[in-house]
Order: structure tokens, then sequence, then C-alpha cells
């Protein structure tokens, strides 16, 4: 049987109720399973002034403001000081590296995530790089979801999360469903994942393909094979360029 992994999830933003659905769904589940713990930190609770003040004008001009690395560091350094293992650092940003199915299951092998949600023109630069050279995390990770900018990280760890916190051991009941997903590793790999149904046989004059009736489950898998290459030409021919 395999460990039952348990992760720690720190999440630093200046919006803590944006993580509300976190307690819903597997998320929520496998927390109550003991599987994923989750802390959320208000970094405006770092803050120095009455204002609680987060950001400032950027050197060099230019609109918007940016988030100050001294409010940042304090809150991560927090954090750090409560962690019993070296944790990995989780930057959401539109300049990182494109967040994909492989780089979920490398999340979900690691025991600690920290995940620093920036917003307006985002977090000054020195913070990403001080933690990349002190030591303190086990790897700093900038993560893209798409090439499309947001109002701040929140949307972005979330989705990073529900992805990986499915690939984690004992989250999914039936962990067959990770194998089957499309971009999974193994035969089905650069495939998208193909049409599926379930009863009604007919429905709006639409039947189910008579193949996944038949009960010939070499048929079902090779007529399966053949829709998620159709579909991946069709949709993300790139995948297999």
């Amino acid at each position: 049987m395999k460990k039952m992994l348990k992760m720690r999830v720190d999440l630093i933003t200046i919006f803590p109720d944006y993580f509300a659905p976190l307690k819903l769904s597997l998320f929520g589940k496998a927390q109550e399973a003991g599987l994923v713990e989750v802390e959320i930190h208000d970094l405006r609770s770092f803050t120095l002034d009455k204002h609680k003040t987060v950001d400032d004008a950027p050197y060099g001009g230019g609109p918007g403001m940016v988030m100050s690395p001294v409010v940042w560091g304090d809150a991560i350094d927090s954090v750090l000081r409560q962690a019993k293992t070296k944790p990995v650092l989780v930057v959401p940003t539109p300049s990182g590296n494109v967040f994909n199915q492989e780089m979920a299951i490398k999340l979900a092998s690691f025991e600690h995530l920290v995940f620093i949600n920036g917003r307006y023109e985002g977090i000054d630069s020195r913070v990403v790089e001080h933690y990349q050279q002190s030591g303190e995390f086990s790897e700093v990770l900038e993560i893209s979801i798409g090439d499309y900018v947001l109002a701040g990280g929140e949307v972005a760890s979330l989705v990073i999360l529900e992805a990986t916190s499915r690939l984690i051991n004992g989250v999914l009941g039936n962990e067959d469903s990770v194998t089957d997903d499309s971009f999974a590793p193994g035969a089905m790999q650069n495939l998208l994942e193909g049409p599926i149904y379930t009863r009604p046989a007919s429905w709006q004059g639409l039947n189910v393909p008579e193949v996944l009736m038949s009960g010939d489950h070499a048929k079902i898998a090779q007529w399966r094979k053949d829709e998620a290459i159709k579909r991946t030409r069709k949709f993300r021919p790139d995948l297999q360029s």
C-alpha cells in the first residue's frame, strides 16, 4: 500500500476570503481526511502603518503600483519559521513557466507548498530573487496558467491546487481516474481525452456510440484512442507536432 502523503499548503494574500472554495469538493474532503492541511495568511497583517499599506509607486515610473518587498519578506519569513520541512515557493505570474500536468504531478510529490499571491503590477522582483538565493526553499517556482493577465494570483493558485491535490494518493476515490486524464503520462500521453457518455442511451436524438455498449473491451479501447487522436488533431495539434 502506498504511503499517504500529507501536504501542507500556506497561502499569502490580501484577500483571504478568495480561498473559500478550498473548503469545497475534493480539496475540502482532502482536508477533512487529513491529507491536506491549509493555512491562509493575510498579507496586511504584516504591515506596520495604520493604513496597512502593501504597495508603492514603481521605480522608473509607469502605471500601477508594485507590492513591497519588506511586507512580503516579513510574511514569507513568518511562514518559514513555522515550517517543519523545507518548503517549495510557488509564485503565480503571467511571466512564469506554463503550468501543465507534468508540473502538477511534480507539485503533488512535495510535502509543503507556499503560494504568494501578488496583486496590482506584481511583487517587487527582489522577493523571488532573494528566496532563490537564500536556500530556505527547496525550490522557487514561477508558474503561469496561460497567456493572459489576471487581477491577482489567487485564481491561478486555485487552479494549480485543484490540479495538484487530486493527484495526492487517497484524494480521489478511484485512482484510475488520474491515469485516464487528458495529458496524463502513459499510452495516451499527449492526447486529449475523447468524448464520454452515460445513460440514457438516447437523448435529444443523439445516441451513444454502439461500440461503447458492445462489451468488447479491445474495440472500446481502440475507439477511445481513435477519438482522442481526432480531438487532439482538431483542438490541440501542437501536442503532436
